[in-house]
């Protein structure tokens, strides 16, 4: 598993921890559900006159990164209740995707450049 996909696996493992309250909600994440995406996160608002230096902040921030990994997990896995349970779903789930990080100046065998 790449270092990527375990840094995202841990920060959508804490989110569901924020969720069931299980770990502190320092950053005010927002919880809503929705019938067919069931629990989703609210992404913070963002002030698009600011500088770009904040607006890259604001784009690795915590709160956000976490609301929209969150937001891409289907209801199936959202909505599990157990932790280990979750972590299983939360596996299969990723499990679906290819674990191919960008690397700088490498370019894949199946690329389409």
């Amino acid at each position: 598993m790449s270092l990527q996909r375990r840094r995202e696996r841990y920060t959508i493992i804490h989110t569901w921890k924020i969720l069931q309250e299980e770990a502190p909600n320092s950053t005010s994440l927002k919880f809503y559900i929705n019938e067919r995406r069931g629990v989703g996160a609210k992404i913070l608002p963002f002030n698009y006159k600011a500088q770009r230096s904040v607006s890259t902040a604001y784009d690795n921030s915590f709160g956000v990164k976490s609301s929209r990994l969150w937001n891409l997990l289907p209801k199936q896995v959202n909505s599990v209740m157990e932790l280990e349970a979750f972590k299983i779903a939360l596996g299969e789930f990723l499990a679906q995707y290819p674990d191919k990080p960008p690397v700088p100046s490498y370019t894949p065998p199946i690329s389409n450049s």
